[in-house]
């Protein structure tokens, strides 16, 4: 893609390019909850569990939120403990859906190459793993699995996307990618980044 890719139709994982050694990380979106009783916002704040954030909605109300980076915390909210009456672990949990729910841009980026594991603000599509160049035009993709049906659905004859799990992320695919004499040097540095 070249545009900048919707912000809530993006999954809660991708693969990004490690800060430090430039190789394939996994990032995670946080997930944020809203804190419900005044006094609870203290033990949020002082929690080494959550982060403090305080929000503003599209009308300008402010409310306070607890964030949790599922990607800190061996990703799953089951490390979650103590909570004060009225939440429960599960709260923080992405959704069910592929795509994340919230529109922050921040969350953890864990690295098996180098080890880095931190808090990352996520720039997109520049931290992109998976991006390649042609023609002065950026072509990326989430992660492995949205690489692969791409690569697959750029090769393809018929350009079917109902075949792909990932549709909608497709149907934003540039034409200047679909081209057929962009094919085989697309696809070959699809290849490359997918060894």
């Amino acid at each position: 893609m070249t545009a900048p890719y919707e912000w809530n139709s993006m999954p809660h994982t991708l693969d990004v390019k490690c800060s430090r050694c430039e190789q394939r990380a996994y990032f995670e979106f946080a997930e944020i909850v809203r804190i419900k009783e005044k006094k609870d916002i203290q033990f949020f704040k002082d929690s080494d569990q959550f982060e403090y954030l305080l929000c503003q909605d599209s009308c300008g109300h402010k409310w306070h939120g607890a964030l949790f980076f599922l990607g800190l915390h061996g990703r799953t909210v089951n490390t979650i403990r103590e909570l004060p009456d009225g939440y429960v672990p599960s709260d923080w949990a992405h959704s069910q859906y592929l795509y994340r729910s919230s529109n922050l841009d921040v969350g953890s980026i864990d690295c098996d190459r180098c080890g880095i594991r931190q808090l990352h603000q996520l720039k997109w599509p520049q931290d992109a793993y998976y991006q390649i160049e042609y023609k002065g035009q950026i072509l990326w993709a989430f992660h492995r699995e949205t690489a692969n049906e791409l690569k697959e659905y750029i090769l393809s004859k018929d350009r079917d996307r109902t075949k792909f799990q990932w549709q909608s992320f497709l149907l934003h695919v540039p034409t200047i990618f679909l081209k057929q004499n962009a094919r085989e040097e697309i696809v070959k540095k699809l290849e490359k980044l997918l060894r």
